[in-house]
């Protein structure tokens, strides 16, 4: 089997359920035969070690520890879900301060293990936040860190594509920018179906509320449904985006970058960008003035979580960021 690269990946919370579907689609995905799964938890990231052994990738050379040093020594490429996850009735910012401290503490084994790391996702809630936190702890450069943003945006397109009947790949520009939450904004102004622009759809102003309301409460459905946070679909959309920074298709759902323009300063948020192998970059939104508007509100929204972990004392403040991160 041929592999995209010889690197080493690691995966950070591979004990859990996300952890073990990003390992198992990474190797079908032939991203790279070295994966060190790394997890706290004992014999969740062993068994989830000797599963994938039993699947019997070619070539593949599969490892695990409970060991950080050992985890991230010589790490290129790192995926994190190693947070708690969301449970029925929590948001994603119920999480904040117990998850971004693992986040500070992820940030300090980059620093300390593997400062010539490439490119780093990170997945777990609330996640601007702790991306955020990650970046300023690691040492990072900001194109070199990204965190999941991109579900929201395809579970947009989804209900979209559910409404009209039509394959979700019909629907084109479905995107949601910001932060990656209650507060997130929906862009719809750019959508079409079958090539068709959506406000010529006949869908109506109150029914567009509805979809967008449903967009925005899509993890909370699949902890409805079944009974614990998404998966699935975080590992494969974390996978597919350390997949373009590792040199594949380059990934162009929107996704969690840090942000400091005049407009949007020192967060870290959804943006129009593109990840390849030379990292992330993003642009400027464009839409609707009502749209516009609900990411400035976003952003504000992020801004109260910034401060929140800096009262903390999780992260320092702003203007001392730089003592941390020479990067920012």
């Amino acid at each position: 089997m041929k592999y995209l690269t010889e690197e080493k990946l690691t995966i950070v919370g591979a004990g859990g359920a996300i952890g073990s579907n990003m390992a198992q689609t990474a190797l079908m995905l032939g991203l790279t035969p070295n994966i060190c799964l790394y997890d706290i938890f004992e014999p969740g990231v062993h068994g989830v070690a000797e599963e994938m052994r039993h699947c019997g990738f070619e070539g593949a050379n599969i490892s695990w520890t409970t060991d950080p040093a050992e985890a991230f020594t010589n790490a290129k490429y790192i995926i994190s879900s190693g947070g708690a996850p969301r449970k029925d009735g929590m948001t994603r910012e119920d999480l904040l301060k117990g998850n971004c401290q693992i986040a500070a503490q992820f940030g300090d084994f980059v620093k300390e293990y593997c400062p010539d790391v490439k490119h780093i996702v990170v997945i777990f809630n609330p996640a601007d936040v702790t991306a955020l936190t990650a970046l300023i702890h690691s040492g990072l450069k900001p194109e070199q860190l990204t965190s999941l943003a991109a579900l929201d945006s395809t579970r947009l397109q989804s209900n979209l594509a559910r409404e009209f009947g039509v394959p979700q790949s019909s629907v084109t520009g479905a995107h949601t920018y910001g932060g990656h939450g209650e507060q997130m904004a929906v862009f719809a102004s750019k959508v079409k179906v079958d090539g068709k622009p959506l406000a010529e759809m006949g869908l109506s102003a109150e029914r567009m509320a509805e979809i967008k309301q449903e967009t925005i409460q899509g993890g909370s459905a699949i902890i409805k449904l079944r009974g614990r946070s998404s998966f699935q679909s975080p590992a494969y959309c974390s996978v597919k985006m350390i997949e373009a920074a590792m040199g594949g298709t380059p990934f162009t759902l929107p996704a969690g970058t840090y942000v400091n323009t005049p407009e949007f300063k020192s967060v870290f948020m959804a943006m129009p960008t593109t990840i390849d192998a030379t990292g992330v970059h993003f642009t400027a939104p464009t839409g609707t003035e009502e749209e516009l508007a609900a990411l400035q509100a976003s952003y504000e929204h992020l801004c109260k979580m910034r401060q929140e972990i800096i009262d903390l004392g999780i992260v320092p403040p702003v203007e001392e960021w730089k003592t941390l991160n020479e990067n920012l």
